[in-house]
């Protein structure tokens, strides 16, 4: 299969059948509406199958089946080790249908589908299986007490758990949501972006087949205002798990406040710098600016979207990143030479158009692309974009444009790099480019993000956590730290007579 060829794809795009039916209490229903709604392929705008319109009604009934499940205690009071095993044979389940998932995410998304594959169903792969083989390694702690007493302090359940999942790397970001707070032994609801829910269904069908209790699992695609909202201010949920934007989590931070006060945590927003020394790998470093920016259209909140050059290598160092660009044009999701798809949509196309619009009339020298392209394929592709002589105070400097517009700016040392990278209102994600090892790690350390590469752009793996300083959000997903999200710590004191 690894050898499928664009044709062969196609084919097999044809013969996909697709369930667009929510998933309720182990089992693909109908909304009790029986409304439906279409979900359509970015990389030719036609519809791909009908998807269940889930209201309140059918949220009620699925807080209702996880709150059931999770006071039986057939998930949540199962032994560790239990729950790893089920993990790991639904990270396997997925395994197998490795080139379906792919297929589905590529037609839902407009990824490319050597991306889907190679990176977006591996990553849930590994995030499943890492956080189902971890559980059974945490332990609970007994603190120094004095000699008449036992102090133990227990890692719980948080017990319901909302998590809404953004439409830019629905299968991932479910996958980071789902592993650790089910691995913890939560009852999830889930609510994936309306317009690609299709990847969180199939595997949700495949965890039931894992063996993953009834009621443990939901899944409810449906509008993202009325639904989202419902499931933030329920008091019958304890928590919620959120990857958007800003403002939709600062909505959420509010709902908590106004309903029950449920734990909360967000991964948003970010307008992440990406800051090149002359005397850094030059060559690596504009390949990597290029991947920062373009990867996945550039619709990723990490994505590397301030370009900050040392001022002395700026021309030549912008040739270079132009040349890079040209590898970028989009194309066919379908084909797996492809490097970049479309926007997701008509409507985040014109976001980016008008955000292209806007650098033009603040001045910016715009090097390239910056047009629609491949129109007649009924598909919303935008060209790889780049704006120079870009200043900090200028909107395509600070907001977050969520398509492939590359903005660059220059500094004369060290500490304008680092005063120009925190001067955002986010604080997501960044990486230093320099051979100079003090340079490196002491911008490095001084630039607030979460996440910072030092001659590399994207790094990291299930191992670390992942997760924003400032308007980017609060809480990390990945790693052991994930399970702090999903967990309460209890104290038992106990004292002897």
């Amino acid at each position: 299969m690894a050898n499928m060829t664009k044709a062969d794809w196609q084919a097999a795009a044809k013969a996909l059948r697709i369930d667009g039916r929510a998933f309720i209490n182990g089992r693909s229903v109908d909304a009790l509406s029986g409304e439906t709604r279409p979900t359509f392929n970015p990389g030719n705008g036609k519809q791909l199958a009908q998807v269940a319109y889930c209201g309140i009604e059918d949220a009620e009934l699925a807080i209702a089946s996880a709150r059931a499940a999770f006071a039986s205690g057939v998930w949540s009071a199962m032994a560790p080790s239990d729950r790893k095993m089920v993990m790991v044979r639904w990270a396997e389940l997925i395994e197998q249908h490795r080139e379906e998932l792919a297929l589905l995410e590529c037609l839902d998304v407009g990824k490319p589908i050597s991306n889907t594959l190679d990176i977006d169903v591996s990553a849930a792969v590994r995030t499943i299986r890492w956080s189902g083989e971890a559980i059974d390694k945490v332990y609970d702690e007994i603190p120094p007490t004095p000699a008449n007493t036992l102090a133990l302090v227990q890692r719980l359940p948080l017990g319901v758990v909302a998590a809404i999942v953004p439409w830019n790397f629905p299968l991932s970001t479910t996958a980071w949501k789902l592993a650790p707070a089910l691995a913890t032994g939560n009852s999830v609801v889930l609510k994936p972006a309306s317009n690609t829910p299709l990847s969180a269904l199939f595997i949700a069908r495949l965890a039931t087949e894992a063996g993953l209790p009834d009621g443990v699992l939901h899944v409810l695609p449906g509008p993202g205002g009325s639904l989202g909202k419902h499931l933030a201010t329920h008091m019958d949920i304890d928590g919620l798990t959120f990857t958007g934007s800003t403002p939709v989590g600062q909505l959420l931070m509010q709902y908590s406040g106004q309903s029950n006060l449920k734990r909360t945590f967000l991964e948003l927003g970010g307008k992440s710098p990406n800051i090149v020394f002359a005397d850094a790998n030059l060559e690596a470093a504009a390949a990597m600016a290029a991947v920062a920016v373009f990867y996945n259209g550039g619709q990723t909140c990490t994505a590397g979207t301030r370009l900050i050059v040392e001022e002395k290598i700026r021309d030549e160092f912008l040739d270079m990143v132009v040349s890079k660009a040209r590898d970028w044009m989009p194309g066919d999701p379908l084909d797996p030479a492809t490097a970049m798809g479309p926007m997701i949509d008509e409507g985040q196309f014109n976001t980016v158009a008008g955000y292209v619009d806007v650098g033009r009339k603040e001045g910016a020298e715009l090097l390239f692309g910056g047009k629609r392209c491949l129109a007649e394929t009924g598909g919303h592709y935008h060209e790889p974009t780049i704006f120079a002589g870009v200043h900090n105070q200028m909107r395509v400097a600070q907001e977050e444009i969520f398509g492939p517009v590359l903005s660059v700016l220059t500094f004369k040392d060290a500490a304008e790099a680092v005063s120009i990278a925190n001067d955002s209102i986010y604080g997501l994600a960044g990486a230093v480019w320099s051979r100079n090892i003090n340079t490196a790690h002491k911008v490095a350390a001084a630039v607030r993000v979460g996440t910072m590469g030092i001659n590399n752009y994207f790094g990291g793996d299930m191992t670390v956590p992942f997760g924003g300083f400032k308007q980017s959000g609060n809480g990390r997903d990945k790693s052991m730290h994930a399970f702090n999200d999903y967990t309460e710590l209890k104290t038992t004191w106990i004292e002897f007579e």
